[in-house]
């Protein structure tokens, strides 16, 4: 497993990507089918969406999820996935290095693309610069009418308030807004 993957118990996706050979695509989408009904005996694993190439292109792309990053890595080391690595060589390689998410980079996504997630350190400084208002006005504002309530129940709320705000409205429009920051790379920026 990649180095840069941590250890989490959260749900992991992996991407990949293959340039199959021209003229090579129905050995590819068998090849495929197998690995995908490989990869869904072990467990862990939570579902793979295959995308195929259009236009011109001959790349395929494989959305994998798996429950967390010991899953992942019991399958990415078994023999079976190298059995099937194996196999795929005479009509398709990989494109690209495969792109390991842990969450996070959902908030950062652009819709109808495949662009990767913007560095993890861009990503912290956005959530930090969502969060830390509202921290602020919670701290300042609210806190004290929960003062009295238990430790867990007191500090329980201000997460419950403040994830769906960050996921629905925060979090979208400042990466809209820092489109051209946070993807400077893929935009043409």
């Amino acid at each position: 497993m990649d180095q840069h993957v941590l250890e989490t118990r959260e749900p992991v996706t992996v991407v990949y990507t293959w340039e199959v050979v021209p003229g090579r695509e129905q050995e590819f989408e068998q090849w495929a089918h197998g690995l995908e009904r490989e990869a869904a005996a072990f467990p862990g694993h939570r579902g793979v969406v295959w995308l195929r190439p259009e236009g011109d292109s001959h790349r395929y792309h494989a959305v994998v999820r798996f429950a967390d990053t010991r899953s992942l890595d019991r399958w990415m080391t078994s023999p079976e996935r190298a059995r099937w690595q194996d196999r795929v060589k005479p009509f398709g390689r990989s494109a690209h290095p495969k792109l390991t998410t842990t969450g996070l980079e959902t908030w950062f996504s652009l819709p109808g693309t495949t662009v990767r997630p913007p560095a993890r350190w861009k990503m912290s400084l956005v959530t930090i610069l969502a969060v830390y208002p509202f921290a602020l006005l919670y701290d300042g504002l609210f806190a004290e009418y929960f003062r009295a309530w238990p430790l867990v129940a007191r500090t329980l709320v201000f997460p419950i308030v403040l994830a769906p705000l960050l996921t629905y409205a925060v979090m979208p429009l400042l990466s809209r807004l820092l489109r051209p920051w946070l993807y400077p790379d893929e935009l043409g920026a």
